[in-house]
């Protein structure tokens, strides 16, 4: 059976979950049906993401907003195969925030994994054309990779992400359902 890692762009997913009316999934349950779906076994789950900013001097919605984030982080760490890899959150202005970081590490981690030899499949559930050179790569390394997206304006996959992935698999309301919380 093939090895596979599973690399979830947290924002991107954020936005499907939101877009399919915000069911609460086992993120470790999720992991492991899209991973039966390929016939490979889930060697981890790498979960990209930024805590919220906190500013030199943090309002107490800000502290509550970090201190319930990194609640969430410590869950997720805690489930099996499971790894959270953090950028950080830059002040652009009122109001304006922007991740920094995130999909460098997502795309680090897959190209190192790809020429590692380390897996045969990297499950990737993103859409964003910044991860094209790595998962480029990934396939020149011998990976197969596959795309899993959500059908929607908002949460669409950028085209050319679709042109170098070897398959692609859309996120449902049915997918889900099989994923929720117990």
């Amino acid at each position: 059976m093939d090895k596979a890692i599973v690399f979830i762009d947290a924002g991107y997913l954020s936005k499907v979950l939101d877009s399919l009316g915000r069911p609460r999934i086992d993120f470790a349950k999720f992991s492991d049906l899209i991973c039966k779906k390929a016939n490979s076994e889930r060697l981890r789950t790498l979960y990209y993401d930024s805590p919220p900013y906190l500013s030199a001097k943090p309002s107490e919605d800000e502290r509550e907003r970090y201190a319930h984030k990194q609640k969430f982080f410590s869950k997720l760490n805690k489930l099996p195969k499971f790894e959270v890899r953090l950028g950080r959150l830059a002040h652009r202005g009122p109001g304006v925030y922007q991740q920094k970081g995130v999909d460098t590490l997502l795309a680090i981690d897959l190209t190192r994994f790809s020429w590692r030899q380390v897996i045969q499949k990297a499950i990737l559930v993103a859409g964003d054309s910044d991860f094209i050179p790595a998962i480029k790569e990934a396939r020149f390394a011998g990976i197969i990779v596959q795309i899993y997206y959500a059908e929607s304006g908002t949460t669409g996959v950028h085209d050319e992400v679709f042109e170098v992935s070897d398959e692609q698999f859309e996120i449902t309301k049915e997918l889900l359902q099989q994923a929720i919380r117990d």
